[in-house]
């Protein structure tokens, strides 16, 4: 492997992760979730970053109920079905959050992959 390919880390690479991953590990009832979480994780390098990773799709569909809420001329409504379904969106994500929490700790653990990287010839 290429250094380069392990240098692409961060909140964005992870959230796709914990997407991909949770939509086909999805039919695993806590341990789907967990995987994906710990993948991206583990890609998003830090702590820090895998939770902000793991609650993104939950602010992007509580955004999107708010907007068409608020398009239909029901903005009062918009935002308290966007609040409470994110609400209902982050506690159904603990066992993504938990992934991603175990994951992040694992990559700062592990130092930066990159500088591990020998080269052979």
């Amino acid at each position: 492997m290429r250094a380069g390919m392990l240098n692409n880390r961060g909140v964005w690479p992870a959230w796709l992760w914990m997407f991909l991953l949770s939509l086909l590990l999805g039919w695993l009832p806590f341990i789907g979730p967990a995987i994906a979480g710990f993948v991206g994780g583990l890609q998003a390098g830090e702590v820090g970053s895998a939770l902000v990773a793991a609650i993104i799709p939950s602010l992007i569909v509580a955004g999107l109920v708010f907007l068409f809420g608020t398009v239909l001329a029901l903005p009062l409504i918009g935002v308290l079905v966007g609040a409470g379904i994110f609400m209902v969106l982050l506690l159904g994500t603990l066992p993504l959050l938990l992934g991603a929490w175990l994951g992040g700790l694992m990559a700062e653990r592990r130092g930066s992959p990159s500088t591990d990287l020998r080269s052979d010839g």
